[in-house]
C-alpha cells in the first residue's frame, strides 16, 4: 500500500495548492482516494479502486462509502473543479484558449455535455452536465449555462475561440457569443438557410463548391432575425470518415485557417476516448445515475488534468524517454503521464503536485501517430470568392 499512500498524498497536494475545498475534510478524502483508485486501476470500478485505498475496513464498506460520495446532492461539482481550473489557467493572461462544446452517449441511455479546453492535440474537461437523454442532441437551455459558467473562471481579458458542431448553430447561440465577447467557428447544417446582402435567402448546401474548392462567403446573416454579418466557409474535407462538406460560419472573415481552426473540434473526441475505451473505460461502470455519472465525470476530469499536467512537466523537463519509446514524441501527454504515473512508482522517481499546463506552443508535437496524420485537411486546388 506504500504507492497508494504516496499517490493520496500528491493528489490531496494537488487539490490543496489549487485550493479546493469541500465542505468535510472526509468528504475531500473519499474524493482523493477515488482519484488515487481510478489513476492505480485504469478503470472506473468501485470494487477495483477499493484495493488501493488501505484500512481496515471490508472491501464492501469501502464500496459503500465510494458509492455514497458519488450520490450526495452537497457535493457541488463545479464548486469543486473551479478552483482547479482557475489555478491552471492563472498563468494564461494574454495566451488564447480554444473551447470547444461537444456531446457523447453512454449506452443509449446518457449523454454527456461538455465544455473542453483544446490543448495540444487532447482537450480537458472544464464544466460537464450527464443527462437521462437517448439523443445526442441538448437544448440551448442545457449547456448555454455552462458556457457563462467557464466565462466567469476565465483570466480577465483572454481571447477564447470557441467551435461547435452543427448541432448547436441556434439564434441565441450566436448572441450568447456576442454577449461573451468570444471569437468562433462553428459548423452549419447544408439544410439551414441563409440571407445575403442584397437579401435574397438561400440554403447553405447550394452555396458548396465542387470537391477540390473552397468557397468564402462575406456578409451573411443568421436566421430570420438577421444576425450578423458574419462570414462563412464552405468545402470538401478529408476526415478519418471520408470526405465531408464543411460550412464554417465565422464572425471573422475566412481564410484556409478557418478549417483548421475548426479541425482542433476533434481533439475533444480524443478526450472522450480517454474517458472510455482508450483509458478510463467509463462505458464499463455500472453506474446508471445522471447525477452521480456527473460526480463521476469530476473524478475523471480531475484525473485527466492530473496526467495531462505531469505529462507536460515530463517534457519540459527532458525525461520523455524514460518512458516513450518513440524517437519523437508518440504519445499523448495523458499516456505520458500515466506512464510516468507507473514509472515513478517504480523507481523512485518524483511527482508532479500542483497543475502544469504550458500556454506555449507544443515544443514536441506527436509525430508517430497514424491517427494523428489522419486529421481533417482541407484539399484544395482553386479558391472561389464571394463577397
Amino acid at each position: 500500500m506504500r504507492n497508494s499512500l504516496r499517490v493520496y498524498d500528491t493528489i490531496m497536494s494537488f487539490l490543496f495548492k489549487s485550493a479546493v475545498r469541500l465542505h468535510d475534510i472526509r468528504i475531500l478524502s473519499t474524493f482523493a482516494w477515488a482519484v488515487v483508485g481510478l489513476l492505480l486501476s485504469h478503470t472506473v470500478s468501485l470494487n477495483r479502486w477499493c484495493q488501493h485505498r488501505p484500512g481496515p475496513a471490508q472491501a464492501e464498506s469501502k464500496v459503500r462509502q465510494l458509492t455514497r460520495w458519488l450520490h450526495n446532492p452537497k457535493i457541488d461539482v463545479q464548486a469543486c473543479f473551479q478552483p482547479l481550473i482557475q489555478s491552471t489557467l492563472q498563468a494564461w493572461e494574454g495566451a488564447q484558449l480554444v473551447l470547444a462544446l461537444d456531446t457523447s452517449q453512454l449506452w443509449g441511455r446518457f449523454v454527456i455535455v461538455r465544455v473542453s479546453l483544446i490543448y495540444r492535440g487532447r482537450a480537458l474537461a472544464l464544466v460537464w452536465q450527464v443527462l437521462e437523454n437517448a439523443s445526442a442532441s441538448v437544448a440551448f437551455e442545457t449547456y448555454a449555462p455552462l458556457l457563462k459558467t467557464v466565462a466567469t473562471w476565465l483570466p480577465a481579458g483572454v481571447p477564447v475561440l470557441f467551435l461547435a458542431d452543427r448541432a448547436f448553430g441556434v439564434n441565441r447561440l450566436w448572441r450568447l457569443l456576442r454577449d461573451l465577447d468570444w471569437r468562433f467557428r462553428v459548423r452549419l447544417k447544408l439544410s439551414g438557410q441563409v440571407y445575403r446582402a442584397d437579401h435574397s435567402r438561400t440554403k447553405v448546401g447550394r452555396l458548396m463548391p465542387a470537391r477540390g474548392e473552397v468557397r468564402f462567403v462575406h456578409k451573411i446573416w443568421l436566421t430570420a432575425k438577421r444576425f450578423g454579418p458574419l462570414y462563412l466557409a464552405l468545402g470538401h474535407v478529408q476526415t478519418p470518415q471520408g470526405y465531408e462538406q464543411w460550412a464554417i460560419v465565422s464572425d471573422e472573415p475566412p481564410s484556409l485557417q478557418t478549417f483548421d481552426d475548426y479541425g482542433l473540434r476533434f481533439d475533444i473526441e480524443e478526450n472522450f476516448l480517454d474517458d472510455k475505451s482508450s483509458g478510463f473505460q467509463l462505458e464499463s461502470s455500472l453506474i446508471r445515475a445522471a447525477e452521480a455519472l456527473t460526480r463521476l465525470g469530476l473524478i475523471l476530469a480531475t484525473a485527466t488534468l492530473y496526467l495531462v499536467s505531469t505529462g507536460v512537466s515530463v517534457v519540459t523537463l527532458g525525461l520523455r524517454r524514460l518512458v516513450d519509446s518513440h524517437w519523437q514524441r508518440g504519445l499523448s501527454y495523458f499516456k505520458l503521464g500515466w506512464r510516468w504515473l507507473d514509472y515513478a512508482l517504480t523507481h523512485a522517481q518524483g511527482l508532479l503536485r500542483f497543475p502544469w499546463l504550458d500556454p506555449a506552443p507544443d515544443p514536441a508535437p506527436v509525430s508517430a501517430s497514424k491517427k494523428q496524420d489522419a486529421r481533417p485537411r482541407v484539399i484544395v486546388y482553386a479558391l472561389t470568392l464571394q463577397t
